[in-house]
């Protein structure tokens, strides 16, 4: 079956376990990066996908906070794979982690386009190869727990991932009737490279605030993701992989 999914910031972390989860389940991937040092995550990504479960690839380099990079996007898978989308993957993320009142307003417009308005470019630009599909379609969207309540210090990332949630519902909407589901994950603490390199007693501790007394894994956003795709009565959803540390 020829089935295409986009995903932005797909290279390294989090997106890195749905991009392989994505071959997994069969789809071809069309794999965006931004910075230089990703690209040769990007391409040993795309050999797994094609040694591990036979699917084909591509890698494009795309600034989604740009209408212009994502338009660049969509019309690579287009060109590649044709004219339908079955699953987009809105993941690329960043954040400033500071004092609000330090924060350049360069800094916070950079966190609310990288992190909100790439997901409404890319959905604005994929939807119409994703509506009215005979198999039906699927877009996931990454927001946070981040989303869902206050952290300090994280002022403009939380307002980002809050927009997520209200652009996830609001689409969910316009589009349940022409066959395109649309939900967030909200992921909480998840173990990447950077919780790998900081002080171990401090994560410890960390850990010691989870309910469930552990960080969680980038196999339980993939396995999330996974989910919602198969899930055929659920659109407007936000799931909150966060071991018990908000209960919305």
């Amino acid at each position: 079956m020829n089935k295409v999914a986009i995903i932005t910031g797909g290279s390294r972390g989090i997106g890195e376990a749905m991009t392989l989860k994505l071959g997994e389940m069969g789809f071809n991937v069309v794999i965006n990066y931004r910075s230089e040092s990703s690209k040769k995550l990007s391409d040993e990504l795309s050999e797994k996908l094609a040694k591990n479960y036979g699917v084909e690839s591509i890698i494009v380099k795309a600034d989604v906070s740009k209408y212009a990079d994502c338009q660049k996007l969509v019309k690579a898978s287009v060109d590649k794979f044709g004219s339908k989308i079955n699953v987009l993957v809105n993941n690329a993320g960043i954040t400033n982690n500071s004092n609000f009142i330090d924060l350049t307003e360069e800094a916070y417009t950079n966190v609310i386009n990288v992190n909100l308005m790439s997901f409404l470019h890319m959905c604005h630009l994929a939807l119409p190869y994703m509506v009215d599909l005979e198999e039906g379609s699927s877009i996931i969207n990454t927001s946070s727990i981040g989303g869902l309540m206050g952290v300090a210090n994280q002022g403009d990332y939380c307002a980002a991932k809050a927009g997520v949630i209200g652009l996830t519902r609001a689409l969910a909407l316009e589009y349940a009737s022409r066959k395109v589901k649309v939900n967030a994950i909200a992921p909480g603490m998840i173990m990447t490279d950077m919780l790998r390199g900081v002080n171990q007693e401090e994560l410890k501790a960390l850990a010691g605030t989870i309910p469930m007394g552990y960080i969680g894994d980038v196999s339980d956003i993939s396995g999330c993701m996974e989910y919602i795709i198969n899930a055929s009565y659920l659109t407007g959803q936000v799931i909150s992989p966060n071991g018990g540390v908000i209960m919305p």
